[in-house]
């Protein structure tokens, strides 16, 4: 399927306007497969037809049917299972001992997608029931895309999505079949609250002990990462945890946070270390 660069360029700038992602020139390959099914939907024959369209005022739906198709919903249950571990093992323990007056525990996680990363969550908190007895526990979460989020409060799977990264005996415990999917449980969706939010805008309410934004950082460029991070920081209690995906780093992108010296692979507002010494 043929595309102009006018083109190219005018879903590239669609997206980071609405997204702050940015589509670079390497990943412009997935525009053709990612649109197909909006043109067939909109009886249009070319990718150039599209983006014509999308310069009119009054096409506001079809504009949002374009960003959902171009965002990436990759992901899985227990994305990265050493981080996970990394997770229940050293952080939830670092976090829960300076925690035990108030007994109360919130977590974000920043562009969730369909709901896995939120899910894995919440049964790694479940897995430690005894532990976390009697404790105020909540986890957001929260993705650009309505579309996404509608479907991770479904908390349906299909089967090929069920078995990427969940054992079977939290499939089994966890989750219920519904004809040939499976539902998260009502015990398990009580802790998750989704919502649509874009990184691009204040924070959500509240200071979270630990903010995941896993593999989010990649798609933005750096002037936007650094302004996401800042964002993100200010909604961090002062001792609050940041998880951020393997191949991602605040290095170089944030002053507001550093690695934490115990933790690997997590972040702190910078100077909180200092002050603990």
């Amino acid at each position: 399927m043929d595309m102009s660069p006018l083109a190219a360029g005018a879903f590239s700038k669609l997206l980071e306007r609405a997204t702050g992602q940015e589509l670079l020139a390497a990943r412009r390959w997935r525009i053709e497969t990612a649109l197909g099914p909006v043109l067939k939907a909109e009886g249009l024959d070319s990718l150039d037809q599209l983006a014509t369209r999308l310069g009119r005022a009054e096409e506001g739906r079809l504009i949002q049917d374009v960003v959902e198709a171009l965002l990436n919903h990759e992901t899985s249950f227990f994305r990265d299972i050493a981080a996970f571990r990394s997770f229940a093992d050293e952080a939830l323990p670092a976090i829960a001992e300076r925690r035990i007056d108030t007994r109360r525990l919130r977590i974000w996680s920043a562009g969730c997608s369909t709901g896995q990363e939120a899910y894995s969550l919440a049964i790694q908190l479940h897995r430690a029931t005894e532990r976390w007895q009697d404790w105020d526990v909540s986890i957001l979460a929260t993705d650009v895309s309505p579309q996404a989020i509608s479907r991770a409060r479904e908390g349906l799977y299909g089967q090929l999505e069920i078995q990427r990264g969940l054992p079977i005996g939290d499939m089994l415990g966890w989750f219920e079949p519904e004809a040939e999917s499976w539902r998260a449980k009502m015990e398990l969706r009580r802790t998750i609250a989704f919502a649509v939010h874009n990184l691009m805008e204040a924070a959500p309410a509240g200071r979270f002990d630990i903010v995941l934004c896993r593999n989010v950082l990649l798609y933005f460029p750096i002037a936007t990462r650094r302004s996401v991070l800042d964002r993100i920081a200010q909604s961090m209690a002062p001792d609050g945890l940041l998880f951020l995906g393997a191949g991602e780093t605040v290095l170089g992108q944030s002053d507001a946070f550093e690695a934490d010296r115990e933790l690997r692979g997590f972040y702190r507002l910078k100077g909180w270390q200092a002050a603990q010494d």
